[in-house]
């Protein structure tokens, strides 16, 4: 055999995907999910009535996990069935239950279940994972949550924010995406026992006709697995629809991520915050002093691929015809498996970075106090109007003094006189000391700790409430 090193193996196995979504995606949990699927519907199938025996499902359960993969290999390259290599497998380990196995059933029971029940079980763990991001910046806005900071619109300095408000604007981001994930994974059904065009012919000729008992028989097999139902109605494979939805939510955990480390790398260059930096790690090779945002970078560059990547189950859902086509196969066993361990990689370095945030307060200060004056100028005129002044006027002042003051700033490299040439104005009615007084940027944050605490009380904790107590744990019990 090959040495390893002479493939290529993806950097999600190697470098990125935690194991817990890697093995979701494993053959191993694949076809211990398809023996579950086959064991589920010969247990259903003899409750029903047909002639199974409690021998024949004993065998088949003693031999759940015990897969020789080798000879259904082997079997796969004479047949050119997956399927039915594993059904040829299962059966050498079962003879007495050999018969029964698969009975009734299309390929996809296996193949289309089992993908339905992979959708669940990794969207268990980006919950999971997203929750704790969630916690992280709770416990950072909650703590920054009164820490006056430069807000932007248009990448230009606005009013002032803090620190903790902003960061509720990536929380919100991400409960949408939970939110939309908690409704998507809601709304999921197995695919059931549909056959080969979706009209379950088999199993009406298997149950003489008796279509409450193939009603049933769903029902068993969908209680089985933990589900409400099934889809009451499909062709061969459930609506590819399907993928596209829960693939449009994975883009929407990448674009909120991404809005995430685009700002964290905007204020890192500003020196108001950083992403963790350990004591040994080497930002550049040519430039020792460099502190490069490299978690930040790498989250934006997964998220591009997500985003990207989600278009492929959107196409393959518009271009099915009629009952199915193979043309999904491929794909979809790509993209959606790619989409999923790229937004876990990028969910795990968003839980690091969010660990262990690093906050310059006062680079924040000194670069908010160089731009306050300016905001301060509404309140020294509204202030000089109460005594009597003329607001029109006022605004002609400062227009002429603002501009006056940036000139200097910018052409000659001063430092910013915009309060000294107002208190030296006598229009404006006031002292300098009156005036300095403007110069408290807690006058300018508006309700931003209440907006904190009030988000968090009544949208943040509720959703964290739910993600940790619900069923998000580990999929080994699937």
């Amino acid at each position: 055999m090959a040495d390893d090193r002479t493939k290529y193996i993806s950097p999600f196995s190697t470098r990125y995907a935690s194991d817990e979504m890697q093995y979701v995606f494993s053959e191993e949990f694949k076809f211990r999910t398809w023996r579950k699927l086959w064991i589920s519907l010969a247990k259903a199938e003899k409750a029903l009535g047909l002639p199974i025996t409690d021998e024949q499902v004993a065998e088949l359960e003693a031999h759940a996990t015990d897969i020789d993969f080798e000879v259904a290999r082997a079997r796969e390259a004479v047949v050119r069935h997956d399927v039915m290599s594993h059904v040829y497998a299962y059966g050498q380990v079962c003879p007495k239950a050999e018969p029964i196995i698969h009975l009734g059933a299309t390929s996809c029971y296996v193949t289309d279940n089992t993908d339905v029940i992979v959708l669940r079980e990794a969207s268990k763990i980006i919950l999971k994972k997203a929750g704790q991001v969630i916690k992280n910046l709770k416990e950072f806005a909650e703590k920054y949550k009164a820490l006056p900071c430069l807000a932007y619109t248009h990448l230009q300095p606005a009013q002032l924010t803090t620190v903790g408000k902003r960061a509720t604007l990536w929380i919100n981001e991400l409960l949408m995406d939970v939110e939309n994930l908690e409704y998507q994974m809601s709304k999921l059904k197995l695919l059931g026992q549909k056959g080969t065009t979706g009209t379950q012919a088999s199993f009406m000729e298997l149950f003489e006709n008796d279509e409450d008992k193939i009603k049933q028989l769903e029902a068993l097999i969908a209680k089985d697995f933990g589900f409400d139902a099934c889809m009451p109605v499909s062709g061969q494979t459930y609506s590819r629809k399907i993928d596209a939805y829960f693939l449009s939510v994975m883009s929407g955990f990448a674009q909120s991520a991404y809005k995430f480390t685009q700002d964290l790398r905007i204020l890192q260059s500003f020196e108001e915050m950083e992403e963790p930096f350990e004591k040994n790690q080497i930002g550049s090779s040519a430039m020792p002093y460099k502190r490069n945002p490299m978690r930040s970078e790498r989250i934006a560059a997964l998220a591009r691929y997500v985003i990207i990547d989600s278009l492929n189950p959107a196409m393959t859902s518009a271009t099915q015809m009629f009952e199915r086509t193979l043309d999904d196969s491929a794909n979809k066993r790509v993209s959606t498996s790619e989409a999923f361990l790229a937004v876990d990689a990028i969910l795990n370095i968003f839980i690091n970075i969010t660990s262990g945030l690093v906050v310059y307060e006062k680079v924040i200060n000194r670069r908010l106090m160089e731009k306050l004056p300016y905001m301060a100028t509404e309140n020294i005129m509204m202030e000089a109007v109460k005594r009597g002044a003329n607001r029109q006027e006022l605004h002609e002042h400062l227009r002429v003094h603002s501009h006056a003051a940036s000139a200097g700033v910018k052409l000659e490299g001063k430092p910013c006189d915009l309060i000294d040439r107002i208190a030296a104005d006598p229009a404006f009615l006031q002292s300098e000391e009156e005036i300095r007084c403007n110069l408290d940027p807690s006058l300018y944050i508006g309700r931003c700790p209440s907006q904190v605490d009030e988000f968090i009380a009544d949208f943040v904790n509720p959703v964290l409430d739910r993600i940790y107590e619900g069923n998000v744990e580990s999929v080994l019990n699937v």
